[in-house]
């Protein structure tokens, strides 16, 4: 897996927005907060920071993962969310140390144990973005049924 970060310096150098292209050719724009003193690097405000975009590929990580297991399951589910809210150390490297996903799973007739043990799989065996994550964070869940 390869990608490539490219700072999109702009004229005059002010500024800190950068692009991600991923391997397969995709692009991500990254932007900074506004400083937050005089005479720091500041961003602009005009697309997700950096650590957004980490809680933004765990969240999809796992959504992925549940929905996949669901499927295998013979689960009728029929959408998935996932709102995750994260804390962050105080100090550098300000790593994640609290990340709560609540999960809402819509479908009919889903079996609440099965869409209990699939968010649980996720966690424990699948998904890599949270098993990162979970090395310098607590990493809890809730789940949410929606009948249709």
């Amino acid at each position: 897996m390869e990608c490539t970060v490219q700072w999109m310096q702009p004229a005059g150098g002010e500024g800190m927005a950068f692009v991600a292209t991923t391997g397969s050719g995709h692009m991500i724009m990254m932007d900074g907060a506004p400083a937050a003193r005089e005479g720091e690097p500041g961003g602009h405000n005009l697309a997700p920071r950096p650590m957004e975009t980490v809680l933004a590929g765990a969240g999809g990580c796992t959504a992925y993962d549940v929905v996949y297991i669901l499927k295998r399951a013979r689960q009728d589910v029929r959408d998935c969310s996932v709102r995750l809210s994260a804390e962050r150390a105080d100090t550098d490297p300000k790593v994640f140390t609290g990340i709560h996903m609540h999960f809402v799973v819509t479908g009919r007739g889903l079996d609440p144990a099965r869409v209990e043990r699939a968010v649980a799989l996720s966690h424990e065996k699948y998904c890599s973005a949270s098993a990162m994550l979970a090395k310098t964070a607590t990493i809890t869940t809730s789940v949410e049924i929606v009948e249709v």
